[in-house]
């Protein structure tokens, strides 16, 4: 009798196993969860706009409906033994002091070496899954935008665009040469001419070869926003560099972020990522989100996302006006000329609130 309630003790804790490694399976794969599910577990997640972010936010989901069901199958093992297993019920059943003991009871300890090696290898598998996902970049790039953070805004370049989304049709490279040549003489000499060796491989601390620069380009000041304009449904390369301090671009419907620092490959860092696709149009905030100084708060930049023919319709206007501001660009297409989904920040400290220091909400130029 003893070991037939042992064996079935043993059955209850595998079938709780195979509930949560059948979960993680689902989280292996890009499963979706049920809508109500994600409503009420994303945690106040974004809706992601990307098929990477639909990936991490799919598994973050899993892991929570795993973690759940593991956690009320726990509780409920707690609650049985409570008021099963206390004295007043062993003593109404006249059973003895002490309960069955199972230390010996071979299948059972099994199952409990067994089901937490096989959660931690699932929770492995997708997350690893997951992870290649996001970091992979073989995603056949239409679009490759340099992005360069500075204390305190950006400057987005447009480094090449591809078949018949670029001006004219034929695949555009923006690189500006005349620039770029400059940027890569302080590898060895400051702007200055002076020899000022740095610890980094002998570079100069002046050193601005591994910046890119372009012909077309948007730079956010104090009083306008940048606004980075892109293709909906379009395979993407982002290439970052920091022009200062360490920075970090971040969209949070990407739910993926990545620092950007000066002298990336220096530094043993990874400065490009891709996204498969924005699936999304419309205007969406983005932010640093390392803390760089002072005005670490306010560091923000607006990504625009068009319709294909208009994000070619936009990169033609601004080959053909190299003097035209992004806002005119903009407004070219059919757009808001500036960001709509954050406002320039005033940077005069000096005066209090009520002599109008501080962030207008109103300020839209």
């Amino acid at each position: 009798m003893e070991q037939r309630n042992n064996r079935g003790i043993a059955r209850k804790v595998g079938v709780a196993g195979a509930i949560a490694l059948g979960g993680f399976a689902l989280a292996g794969c890009e499963t979706a969860p049920p809508e109500a599910v994600s409503s009420f577990l994303d945690m106040g997640w974004p809706d992601p706009i990307t098929p990477e972010g639909q990936g991490m936010y799919n598994f973050w989901i899993w892991i929570w409906i795993v973690a759940w069901t593991i956690g009320i199958i726990m509780w409920a093992i707690f609650l049985v033994s409570i008021f099963r297993w206390n004295g007043k019920a062993k003593e109404k059943r006249g059973e003895g002091e002490f309960p069955n003991q199972l230390q010996y009871n071979i299948p059972l300890e099994l199952v409990l070496t067994i089901v937490p090696i096989l959660i931690v290898m699932g929770i492995f598998f997708g997350t690893v899954q997951t992870q290649q996902k996001v970091i992979a970049n073989d995603k056949n790039p239409e679009v490759v935008v340099d992005v360069t953070a500075f204390q305190w805004n950006w400057k987005f370049g447009y480094a090449n665009v591809n078949g018949e989304l670029a001006p004219g049709g034929a695949d555009y490279v923006g690189v500006d040469e005349e620039r770029q040549a400059i940027a890569d003489a302080t590898k060895l000499d400051d702007p200055e001419q002076v020899k000022n060796p740095n610890p980094i491989h002998g570079s100069s601390k002046g050193d601005q070869s591994y910046l890119n620069f372009n012909q077309i380009e948007t730079i956010g000041t104090s009083e306008e926003v940048p606004v980075l304009v892109l293709p909906v449904d379009t395979p993407i390369e982002f290439r970052l560099a920091s022009g200062d301090v360490s920075h970090s671009f971040w969209v949070p419907e990407f739910l993926f972020k990545r620092d950007a620092y000066a002298h990336p490959e220096t530094n043993q860092q990874q400065r490009s990522f891709q996204v498969e696709s924005i699936d999304e149009e419309g205007a969406f905030v983005g932010r640093c989100a390392e803390m760089c100084g002072t005005y670490h708060a306010m560091m923000n930049f607006e990504l625009r996302v068009v319709p294909r023919e208009d994000f070619t319709a936009y990169m033609e206007y601004r080959d053909a006006n190299p003097e035209a501001s992004n806002a005119e660009a903009l407004k070219e297409i059919g757009q808001a000329p500036y960001a709509t989904s954050t406002h320039p920040f005033v940077t005069d400290r000096t005066g209090s609130r009520e002599d109008g220091a501080g962030v207008d909400n109103n300020q839209n130029a």
